[in-house]
């Protein structure tokens, strides 16, 4: 759905947590908000304990006057159903809720997210508390949006014991359809592991010193860990769909490429509107492509649709080993640089920083400093600047590109027992991602086996898992016309984590028109050379041409002589393979080849380190975002009229170092 259907505009907010202050504090909060220009808070997700005391009791009128407040001041609200941490009393009472680790060892309260998602006794009392907060509130008029939980996965992603055993034993069942289909999917001829009764088989728990649990049971671990979330999910989605109907529901991903616990692709089919938390890697100098990144994976999410960002820090956070705060006009390049590739909400965590608690040194809206402060005033500026971005809600954000990312795959790739600890599956994505984004070129992030004849390239980075859908979805494309660009480590097993015999790479070695009879991986820290001029590290393949021609080939290493890099023409298009770890220099060459060859340009003329993304509406509207993340004044060729700045814009437009434009490009109107 649009995220303006629950509001006008970009949303702006933030988590608003008034149950930490005393009412006196709250007058003064509404006051802010309106002077930040604060249009959207997230309230109740950790008020479990203020809402129901004691089991069966339930205290909900301060609530009500929160929403009441909030209301009177303009401000919209996404209601929490506030089961994400459970208060101390249902582990008193129930201790058999608490999640058990893969050693065997309790997680007990103290922190968060301290239940077992199998627990009945947590699923009772969580959906009981939904039924009494929907039921009172459901019809609200501040309440525009639902947030079921928060940030599931984040600390219990996976629980071992006895009772989430028993619901693995039925899920398998239902996958497999009996105990034969598991025994094939699991190759339980290997290491004599045939099970003979279901109740044999276990959580992949800890096993012998150096002996590795059966790889498909552990990646089925990982499936059945993430469906069990989302049944929770589902669960209180559905209570408020009955008791709150037409009210958008949600609940705030972690997409990001730190973040596997989830199949986020499963759980965007069962939210009304995707919304996602993104925190940035403050050692990272180039955490801001990485954003970008993963703002994509977010839209592709969303089915191309505007999402919402629920939650990002407005400075500094409190959970990295060194918390440095954001520099001046960071908040509002963070803020744009969302809002360019497809968010119709910018929200923070959170509103008010706290004085207790963990995350008392995590940053807030409104700064312990109070608001003479160069954060509050950028606050109140970004306020202003989104309030004229409003005309953008709605529309889409261009791309030519897509890069197929799956969290399966992702799973299996990074599975113990492999050639090679040092292939990651994030890796090459982010690489040619950041290749993509240096060209100024915007790329879509899809799931394996979507479609792709939209697209004029197509990257597939380290895609170890690929269903025979996948492989088909890639293989029609390139023989239809598309250019595909395939890196190693990839289309290797099946669903089942079974290798696809006949040579590498398995899935995707005929529209290559490569065989790779051994992988040949690099020690630690070596390099090899390419001829030409290119070094690679990590990784390389003896692999023989089957039809493709050799772009580039090993000077030393342990393949010298053997091709690196690949190209084939298949059908109608044309199937690259890229068999190294290639460095960043490297990569961007291929790339630039790849682009070109497809027909794809850049927004805009650009330079490393200038985002340029296009959003584009239904009517024909459009916007250019221009980012500047380098030291130095950048000129950008643009027409029409910038709505940072308020003036026109004929023909070139120079960009400050660390400033932004948005241009509502001539032609087109709001």
């Amino acid at each position: 759905m649009r995220v303006t259907g629950a509001w006008a505009g970009i949303a702006f907010g933030g988590d608003y947590n008034p149950e930490q202050w005393p009412r006196a504090v709250w007058d003064e909060d509404h006051r802010l908000m309106r002077e930040a220009g604060v249009s959207f808070a997230s309230v109740g997700i950790f008020s479990w304990a203020h809402l129901e005391p004691e089991p069966g009791r339930y205290e909900l009128d301060w609530l009500g006057d929160v929403l009441d407040g909030l209301h009177a001041s303009g401000v919209t609200v996404d209601l929490a159903t506030a089961t994400a941490s459970p208060p101390p009393w249902l582990a008193r009472l129930h201790p058999e809720s608490l999640p058990v680790d893969h050693d065997g060892r309790t997680r007990w309260p103290g922190a968060r997210q301290a239940y077992c998602p199998s627990s009945t006794a947590w699923r009772e009392r969580a959906l009981a508390l939904v039924e009494q907060v929907a039921g009172r509130f459901g019809a609200h008029p501040a309440v525009r949006l639902w947030h079921v939980g928060n940030e599931y996965g984040c600390h219990t992603s996976r629980c071992y014991c006895d009772t989430c055993a028993a619901g693995f034993r039925r899920w398998l069942l239902e996958r497999y359809g009996n105990l034969d289909g598991v025994n094939h999917a699991w190759g339980t001829a290997f290491w004599s592991q045939r099970y003979s009764d279901v109740e044999e088989i276990l959580p992949p728990r800890l096993t012998p010193d150096g002996a590795w649990a059966n790889p498909t049971q552990q990646l089925d671990y990982r499936r059945f860990a993430s469906d069990l979330l989302l049944s929770e999910f589902v669960a209180e989605r559905d209570v408020l769909r009955r008791l709150s109907p037409g009210v958008p529901i949600t609940t705030n991903f972690m997409v990001m490429t730190r973040f596997d616990q989830l199949d986020y692709w499963r759980w965007a089919e069962e939210v009304d509107l995707v919304s996602t938390d993104y925190y940035p890697d403050f050692a990272d100098p180039e955490t801001h492509v990485e954003a970008a990144l993963c703002a994509d994976m977010t839209r592709g999410l969303a089915g191309g649709a505007p999402w919402l960002l629920m939650e990002t820090s407005p400075s500094a956070v409190n959970w990295q080993p060194r918390n440095t705060a954001k520099p001046a006009g960071k908040l509002r390049l963070d803020a744009v640089q969302q809002i360019a590739r497809g968010a119709d909400g910018f929200a923070v965590f959170q509103i008010r920083q706290s004085v207790a608690g963990a995350e008392k040194f995590h940053s807030g809206l409104i700064p312990h400093a109070g608001t003479d402060t160069r954060l509050w005033r950028e606050v109140v500026e970004l306020g202003s600047l989104l309030d004229r971005l409003g005309e953008v809600a709605g529309s889409r954000v261009d791309a030519d590109v897509a890069i197929v990312w799956g969290y399966e795959a992702w799973w299996a790739c990074e599975l113990d027992s492999h050639p090679s600890s040092d292939v990651r599956y994030p890796d090459r994505a982010r690489a040619f991602h950041h290749a993509l984004w240096d060209l100024g070129i915007t790329a879509d992030v899809v799931r394996p086996g979507a479609p792709l004849d939209g697209y004029r390239a197509v990257v597939v980075p380290t895609l170890y898992l690929a269903d025979d859908a996948a492989a088909e979805a890639v293989r029609t494309y390139v023989a239809g016309g598309g250019h595909a660009l395939i890196t190693y480590f990839s289309g290797i097993v099946d669903e089942h984590d079974h290798v696809r015999a006949g040579g590498y790479p398995g899935a995707f070695r005929d529209v290559l028109g490569v065989r790779v009879e051994e992988f040949a991986p690099l020690l630690e820290g070596e390099v090899v050379t390419l001829d030409d001029g290119g070094r690679a590290d990590v990784w390389t393949e003896h692999l023989h041409l089957a039809g493709a021609e050799a772009v580039s080939t090993y000077v030393d290493g342990p393949q010298a002589g053997v091709p690196a890099v690949t190209r084939n023409e298949h059908g109608d298009g044309v199937a690259w393979y890229v068999a190294t770890r290639t460095d960043a220099a490297t990569t961007a060459t291929i790339v630039r080849r790849l682009v070109a060859e497809a027909g794809v340009t850049a927004t805009t003329t650009t330079v490393p380190g200038l985002e340029v993304v296009r959003r584009r509406s239904d009517g024909g509207a459009s916007w250019l975002f221009v980012l500047n993340h380098t030291s130095s004044a950048v000129p950008v060729e643009a027409h029409g009229h910038d709505l940072v700045s308020d003036s026109a814009v004929d023909g070139s437009l120079v960009v400050a170092a660390g400033g932004i434009a948005v241009v509502r490009e001539r032609g087109g109107s709001a």
